[in-house]
C-alpha cells in the first residue's frame, strides 16, 4: 500500500469571536489557506487532485458547499474539484484520514485536506444543533427519541458528566485551563507557531499573525471568578475552548507525487482510526478510540513524543490523561484550545499543523492527535515526523 506523506501543514491565527478574523468571510479564509498551501509547496495548483473541506456550522456564509467555494474563491483552478464534510469538532482531521486514505488506496495523489469555521458569522447552533444559551437544541427524531427517551443530547453535559465520573473539581479544571495559556504564552513568545500560521491581512491593513484568545495574565484567582455555565457544575467559559475564527490546511501527497513534484516531506501517516461510542455522555471517545488505535499501531503510548488533545473541555484530556497514563508534559505543549481557540471544523488540521511543527522542532518522532466529538465520536491520528 501506498504510504501517505505530509507535505505542508498551516493554518490562520485563530480570532476571538467578533475579534480580527472576523472581518473576513468564511470562504475567503478557507481559500487563504488553499493558497498558502500552493505558495508554501511551489506545487503546480492544477496538479491537486481534491480538496477535503470540514466545516460544522454548513448554513448561511459557510453554505451551499463550503470546499467548492472556497476552490473557486482561490488560485487552484475551476477543474480541482472538492467536498465539504462534517463529523463535528473532528471535521478537519477526518479530511486528513480521508485524504490519506485516498493515496494510500493509490486513487489519488496530491490532496488537500482543510477546515473552516468562522463562528463569529456563523454563530454555533445556526444549524439547530445548540441554541446560543449553550443548552441543546431540537435534533432528535421519533426514532431518537424511542431509543434515548428523556435523553438532550449536549457535549455540555456531557463534559460535566466526565468530570464528575473521573472526580474532577472546579480547581482542577481552572488549573488545566492556566496551564494551556500559559503554554501558549510562552510558545508564541518563543516563535513555536510561525512556521505553521498564515499571517491575514485585516481590513485596517494591518497583519495579523498571533492567536487573539491567548490571555498572558490569566491566573487562577481569575479563572475562579468566571460563572459556571450550569449551577452546581464545574464547566466554565474559562476551562472550556474559546469560542474561534480560522482556518487550516494539510497537503497530503504519495511517494510518487513527491517525487514527480520535488517536495519535502515534513511527516507520514501512520495510523488512522475513527469510533464511535455513548452519544449521551458522548465526549469520552477519545479515551477509547486512543486504546484502539496504538493497538492497531502495534504501538505503547509511552512510544509517542507529544500528544494533542484537543481542549474542548479541560474535563476531556485531564480524563484522557488518567485513562492513558500518559506524560503530562508531552501533552499540547503549546497549549490548545482553551488558550488558542477552538474553529470547530477547522481544529484537526490546525492541531495537525502544531503537532508535525512541533515534533520536527523538537526532533522528536512519532505523535498522536484525538478529537472528541458530537454524538459520541473520536478520531485518533499517529503521525512520524521526517
Amino acid at each position: 500500500m501506498t504510504e501517505a506523506y505530509i507535505c505542508s501543514a498551516l493554518r490562520t491565527p485563530g480570532g476571538r469571536r467578533g475579534g480580527k478574523v472576523s472581518g473576513w468571510h468564511p470562504v475567503d479564509l478557507a481559500a487563504r489557506v488553499l493558497d498558502a498551501t500552493v505558495q508554501n509547496t511551489g506545487i503546480d495548483p492544477a496538479a491537486i487532485e481534491d480538496v477535503i473541506m470540514g466545516c460544522v456550522g454548513q448554513s448561511g456564509e459557510q453554505g451551499l458547499h463550503i470546499g467548492r467555494n472556497a476552490v473557486l474563491a482561490s488560485s487552484l483552478p475551476k477543474s480541482v474539484p472538492a467536498v465539504s464534510i462534517d463529523r463535528q469538532c473532528g471535521s478537519s482531521q477526518q479530511s486528513i484520514q480521508f485524504a490519506a486514505q485516498a493515496v494510500m488506496s493509490g486513487t489519488q495523489d496530491l490532496v488537500i485536506a482543510a477546515g473552516v469555521e468562522s463562528m463569529s458569522r456563523v454563530p454555533m447552533g445556526t444549524t439547530g444543533v445548540f441554541t446560543r444559551n449553550f443548552e441543546p437544541g431540537s435534533a432528535k427524531s421519533p426514532g431518537l427519541d424511542a431509543k434515548y427517551p428523556g435523553v438532550a443530547f449536549s457535549q455540555f453535559s456531557g463534559a460535566e458528566a466526565i468530570a464528575r465520573k473521573h472526580n474532577f473539581s472546579r480547581e482542577d479544571l481552572d488549573a488545566f485551563a492556566l496551564l494551556s495559556h500559559q503554554r501558549a504564552a510562552k510558545a508564541t513568545e518563543a516563535g513555536a507557531f510561525d512556521q505553521e500560521i498564515v499571517p491575514l491581512e485585516l481590513e485596517n491593513g494591518e497583519i495579523h499573525r498571533t492567536d487573539e484568545g491567548i490571555r498572558a495574565d490569566a491566573s487562577m484567582e481569575a479563572l475562579a471568578g468566571v460563572r459556571a455555565l450550569k449551577e452546581g457544575g464545574v464547566i466554565t467559559a474559562g476551562n472550556a475552548s474559546q469560542i474561534c475564527d480560522g482556518a487550516s490546511a494539510v497537503l497530503i501527497a504519495s511517494a510518487a507525487a513527491v517525487k514527480a513534484h520535488g517536495l519535502t516531506p515534513l511527516a507520514r501517516i501512520r495510523s488512522m482510526t475513527v469510533t464511535g461510542g455513548d452519544p449521551v455522555i458522548m465526549l469520552e471517545e477519545p479515551l477509547f478510540a486512543t486504546d484502539r488505535a496504538l493497538a492497531r499501531a502495534g504501538m505503547t503510548i509511552d512510544e509517542i513524543d507529544l500528544y494533542e488533545i484537543n481542549e474542548a473541555f479541560a474535563s476531556i484530556p485531564l480524563a484522557w490523561l488518567k485513562h492513558t497514563g500518559a506524560d503530562p508534559d508531552r501533552l499540547n505543549v503549546n497549549g490548545g484550545a482553551i488558550s488558542l481557540g477552538h474553529p470547530l471544523g477547522a481544529s484537526g488540521a490546525k492541531l495537525m499543523a502544531t503537532l508535525v511543527h512541533g515534533l520536527r522542532t523538537r526532533g522528536k518522532r512519532y505523535g498522536l492527535q484525538a478529537m472528541c466529538e458530537g454524538g459520541g465520536l473520536a478520531n485518533v491520528t499517529i503521525i512520524e515526523a521526517l
